[in-house]
């Protein structure tokens, strides 16, 4: 059965959490984090993003950027705009953007859930980036960020955070990107940590590296406060997931072969799927053709996943892509980028071909999960996105 744990916070003072709330390490680049962070000192990029501190053109995984990275977060731990609970506290925190609202449970989850599968995954983990970020958390002695996982629907559960939206929250602030951040804090936890008890098995939404960087920052400090690390729990049925796109680079020859591995349909306008199965495309022509995918000759749960399908009937045969991984042809583009974002960048470059997704379901998420398998790369885009900086987890 899953575990809830209280924890003390380190988190902002209330009139400076709109501006120290940020954007998760993974969601920009370090010119976007530059640019999001400038004129901004309190922004928590400071912290999960330390290199925009340093010279343009550091490497990301120089010393440097790891010892900026604690510096960081020590000056934030002593200065006048944050507050380190004295007692343990869950959260409850609600994400809102038009009409979707989500709303779950902030603690801590162990590390060794993780590790005995209590808490699924459903992707595979860069070494390279797992590196990196464990290196993070061994060098701040902390989890700067949380990971966002999911939960079968229980109503014990709802009914205790329903109770707590009752009362004042401690934050409540819209981010830039128009998503409305609300937290209560929790003192009187036991009652929800009882009723969370009775969870079986929770899913890893988006966080995958952070997960596997907690595991192994745990496993070489093998300090308590390390032991578990901070999560968002979200029921499975209230959370949105958006399609992650793909652009494949020089295409051409493949494109030239298409029509002999699928059906592609003719030009048009219609640049976002309206049903599970279909992809649209876009090349240098300047339209979007709808393709079909067949179904697929695999067997597991995995393989009827779109993402999968496209993998199987095009981008192997195809363009020759057998691993999305490592392959520096294909570019993923999350979903909330929309397909402007796809049309642009092959106008930026010659040959390119761009895919446009129809989102994994959570009860496909589910479904591979549950059958301990693995989905391809970057298979869901979870929205809204948390926001960093706002509860952190410290090692002492």
């Amino acid at each position: 059965m899953a575990t809830l744990r209280p924890f003390r916070a380190l988190r902002p003072t209330p009139s400076a959490c709109h501006a120290i709330a940020s954007v998760p390490y993974d969601v920009v680049s370090v010119p976007e984090a530059r640019a999001l962070a400038e004129g901004n000192a309190l922004s928590f990029l400071h912290v999960v993003r330390p290199e925009i501190d340093l010279p343009e053109g550091t490497d990301e995984h120089a010393d440097a950027v790891y010892s900026m990275g604690a510096a960081n977060l020590q000056q934030y731990v002593q200065g006048s705009h944050s507050i380190r609970d004295e007692a343990l506290a869950l959260y409850v925190y609600r994400l809102r953007i038009a009409e979707h609202e989500q709303t779950g449970l902030f603690g801590c989850v162990p590390v060794r859930e993780y590790l005995d599968g209590t808490i699924k995954k459903h992707e595979n983990t860069r070494p390279p980036k797992v590196a990196d970020r464990t290196r993070h958390i061994i060098t701040q002695r902390a989890h700067a960020e949380p990971v966002m996982l999911a939960y079968p629907d229980n109503a014990a559960v709802e009914a205790h955070i329903k109770q707590v939206q009752g009362r004042s929250p401690m934050y409540d602030f819209i981010a830039p990107d128009g998503v409305r951040h609300t937290l209560w804090q929790v003192m009187r936890y036991e009652p929800i940590v009882a009723a969370f008890s009775n969870v079986s098995s929770v899913y890893v939404a988006d966080g995958h590296h952070r997960c596997q960087a907690a595991a192994e920052a745990h496993n070489t400090l093998g300090l308590e406060g390390s032991a578990a690390f901070p999560a968002v729990l979200f029921p499975a049925q209230k959370m949105r997931i958006l399609p992650y796109n793909r652009v494949v680079h020089n295409a051409e020859s493949g494109l030239e072969m298409l029509h002999n591995y699928v059906d592609v349909g003719p030009a048009g306008t219609q640049a976002m799927p309206s049903r599970a199965g279909d992809v649209c495309m876009y090349d240098a022509s300047g339209s979007w053709r709808v393709i079909r995918l067949p179904p697929t000759r695999r067997a597991s749960a995995k393989d009827t996943l779109d993402v999968a399908r496209l993998s199987e009937f095009i981008l192997e045969p195809v363009f020759g892509i057998a691993d999305q991984r490592t392959d520096p042809r294909i570019e993923f583009v999350g979903g909330i980028r929309g397909p402007a974002a796809l049309t642009e960048r092959v106008h930026a470059e010659a040959g390119a071909a761009a895919f446009s997704m129809y989102a994994t379901s959570m009860e496909e998420l589910i479904r591979v999960s549950d059958a301990n398998l693995l989905m391809p790369p970057k298979s869901t885009w979870f929205e809204p996105k948390l926001r960093s900086g706002l509860l952190v987890n410290l090692f002492d």
